[in-house]
């Protein structure tokens, strides 16, 4: 047989004994072949394919950390405790070592030193080391770690995932402010992180450029701010104003007002069921009307927020108007009714323009020209004129 040695698992003077141990051949010869009754069954499969098995790899040998310089292996050290617990690691090192300005210095506190002075010793801000404390007194609040008072100076506790630190420290001052804490409570509410809402809300120049390159975040800015327009005036006249001192926007929003016109009154005759005519009458809509009516409105509310229903709108409502007035003139009694109320609205409005003349102020002013009267006689002719038609139309039988 065959006799494999691993190098790396024998000496050198044991590697030089191996040959002369060796004294049979390499592979073993039968003296005589053995009965076939005695000699065991190889599948044919077997027979064919003798190549041995592949050696599975070594498992990797556990590093021994004298074999490497402690420097090293604190670092890595260091790092797994940060892997496995992310900021609890350090809020640990506050949690049992500092006492805030103004508590009792009993027991164990003895030792621990003020959030000032820790900071001082690790050389960075105050405000820094209070925000790990105030981290670690949210979480043991909620049983996930030990209170400051059980806590000495150098004691290790188990800590919980890294996962769970972002949900109880937060690495901005503003986070503490009134609009800090509305930030914050608008980011639970939707759902993500407030560190993430509070980064953006620091750096607005940041939130500028992501909405002038990207339609998504500009999609999410647009939606958000007509939300909060709905519960602030003040920024409700501010968009206003923007938008009236734009020329393209004014166009705009004039275009999608008037489209938004003619949609209501396709769907005020579809929900109510009347129809209102040119001279301003409201009646029953026929049922061919409003059937059309209700079929223009089904594809107006199946367009994507992203196509545009201005066209669609006025393909609708000139439709439904020309029916309207179909449907006018198509009644004698309403068409009779339709030219009242028209001749009405106009005398009204008449009389309202002609009572609004101030003739004082042409008798004080010299604002007299001769084509003013030759206007007024012309209307009074007119007048003249449609007297005598409708006392015709009184005595006509």
């Amino acid at each position: 047989m065959t006799i494999a040695i691993t190098p790396s698992d024998t000496s050198a003077e044991e590697r030089e004994a191996v040959p002369a141990a060796i004294s049979e051949p390499e592979f073993w010869v039968p003296s005589a072949p053995e009965p076939e009754a005695s000699a065991p069954e190889v599948p044919e499969a077997e027979v064919q394919d003798e190549k041995p098995e592949p050696e599975p790899e070594p498992e990797p040998e556990p590093v021994s950390p004298d074999a490497h310089d402690p420097v090293v292996v604190r670092d890595a050290q260091d790092f797994g405790i940060y892997a496995r617990t992310g900021g609890w690691a350090f809020a640990l090192k506050v949690a049992r070592s500092v006492r805030p300005g103004g508590q009792p210095a009993e027991g164990t506190a003895r030792t621990k030193v003020s959030a000032k002075a820790f900071a001082a010793l690790a050389g960075c801000s105050p405000d820094r080391v209070m925000r790990y404390y105030k981290a670690w007194d949210m979480a043991a609040d909620d049983g996930l770690v030990p209170q400051f008072e059980v806590l000495v100076p150098g004691e290790d506790v188990e800590l919980p995932d890294a996962d769970v630190w972002l949900s109880y420290y937060t690495s901005r001052n503003s986070a503490s402010s009134v609009r800090g804490q509305a930030i914050t409570a608008a980011a639970e509410a939707e759902g993500i992180r407030p560190t993430k809402a509070l980064e953006v809300a620091e750096n607005p120049t940041a939130l500028r450029a992501a909405i002038l390159a990207d339609p998504g975040t500009a999609e999410a800015a647009r939606g958000a701010l007509l939300d909060r327009m709905k519960e602030d005036p003040a920024l409700q006249t501010e968009m206003a104003r923007a938008i009236a001192r734009t020329d393209d926007l004014k166009k705009a929003v004039a275009s999608e007002a008037k489209a938004a016109d003619r949609i209501g009154y396709v769907r005020q005759i579809v929900e109510n069921g009347q129809i209102k005519t040119p001279a301003g009458q409201t009646v029953a809509a026929p049922a061919e009307l409003r059937a059309e009516a209700e079929r223009h409105l089904s594809l107006i509310d199946e367009l994507d927020d992203s196509e545009e229903a201005g066209e669609w709108a006025g393909e609708a409502y000139d439709t439904v108007k020309g029916l309207v007035a179909r449907a006018v003139e198509e009644d004698p009694a309403l068409r009779v009714q339709e030219r009242r109320t028209r001749f009405y609205n106009s005398l009204q409005k008449a009389t309202k323009v002609f009572e609004e003349l101030t003739l004082d102020e042409v008798m004080e002013e010299d604002i007299y020209e001769a084509d003013m009267l030759q206007r007024l006689e012309a209307l009074q002719e007119a007048i003249g004129s449609c007297i005598s038609a409708l006392r015709k139309a009184t005595t006509t039988p």
